[in-house]
C-alpha cells in the first residue's frame, strides 16, 4: 500500500506539460467497455476560447471542413488505431509564386491571435528536406505564413516563412538545426500574439521564433511543401474574425 501511495503521489505532482499541452491522444476507456476515450481539448487555453477541433472520428464527413489546393491528393484513412486526414499523393497544384504545393485550409475560420496545435506524422523516407508544414495568416493563394518543419535547416528549410506576393522568405529570428523526424506522431504548437510574435513548439520544446506583424488576421491549414503526411488532430484556440 505504501508503494502504491508513492506512485499515486508522483503522478499527481507530475507537471501537465509532460504529456504536451492540448494532447488529444486516445486514452483507455474504463476496463471492459470495448471503446477508447478521446478527450476533448480545453474550452479555453491561456485566455483564448476554443474555436476549432477536428480528430477525424467522423471519417469522410470531416473532409468538407477543409479547402484543398488539390482535393485529389487528400483522403481520410486509418493509420493504426487512428483515423487521420492523409495527404497521400503529390498535389498537381502549381502556386503563382514559389511556396508549398500541398495545403488543406480550415474552411470558414479566420483568426487573429491564436494557439494552434496539430498532431502529425511524416510518411516519407528520410532525406534532408523531409517536411510537413503548418499554415497561418492566410489571406489568399499568394499571401500567408507557414512553418516548414524540415529535417535539415537551410535558407529554404526548417523555418518560419512569409509568402507576400513573391517567393517565400524566412522571417525566423531563431530556429533549430532541423526537425528530428521519425515515423511516429508528434505534437506541434504555434502561438501567435497580437504583437506579431510567433513561437513554434515541437513536442513541448520551443524550436522557432519570429516577429512579424504582417497578415494579422487569416486562415490556418496543414500540408507539406512537396512531401506526404498524416494529420490526426487539429485544435485552434483564438480570436475568431468574422
Amino acid at each position: 500500500m505504501v508503494g502504491a501511495a508513492v506512485v499515486f503521489l508522483a503522478l499527481a505532482q507530475a507537471p501537465a506539460e509532460a504529456a504536451g499541452a492540448g494532447d488529444t491522444s486516445p486514452l483507455p476507456a474504463p476496463q471492459g467497455s470495448g471503446k477508447k476515450y478521446v478527450p476533448r481539448p480545453a474550452a479555453e487555453e491561456k485566455g483564448l476560447p476554443l474555436v476549432f477541433h477536428e480528430d477525424f472520428s467522423s471519417g469522410e464527413k470531416a473532409l468538407p471542413r477543409f479547402e484543398y489546393t488539390d482535393p485529389k491528393a487528400w483522403r481520410i484513412e486509418k493509420d493504426g488505431e487512428r483515423t487521420v486526414l492523409s495527404q497521400f499523393a503529390a498535389s498537381e497544384y502549381v502556386p503563382a509564386v514559389r511556396s508549398p504545393f500541398n495545403i488543406a485550409w480550415i474552411r470558414d475560420l479566420k483568426v487573429g491571435q491564436f494557439i494552434y496545435e496539430v498532431k502529425l506524422r511524416s510518411t516519407v523516407q528520410d532525406y534532408g528536406h523531409r517536411d510537413l508544414c503548418l499554415f497561418f495568416g492566410g489571406v489568399d493563394a499568394s499571401h500567408f505564413f507557414y512553418v516548414h518543419l524540415g529535417k535539415e535547416a537551410d535558407p529554404h528549410s526548417n523555418s518560419i516563412f512569409k509568402v507576400d506576393g513573391q517567393p517565400r522568405v524566412s522571417v525566423a529570428t531563431r530556429r533549430t538545426d532541423g526537425t528530428p523526424w521519425d515515423d511516429s506522431y508528434h505534437l506541434v504548437r504555434i502561438v501567435r500574439e497580437e504583437s506579431g510574435r510567433v513561437e513554434v513548439f515541437w513536442d513541448g520544446k520551443s524550436v522557432m521564433l519570429a516577429e512579424d506583424q504582417g497578415f494579422p488576421i487569416g486562415r490556418l491549414g496543414v500540408g507539406s511543401f512537396d512531401d506526404k503526411g498524416n494529420f490526426a488532430t487539429l485544435t485552434v484556440w483564438g480570436k475568431k474574425a468574422e
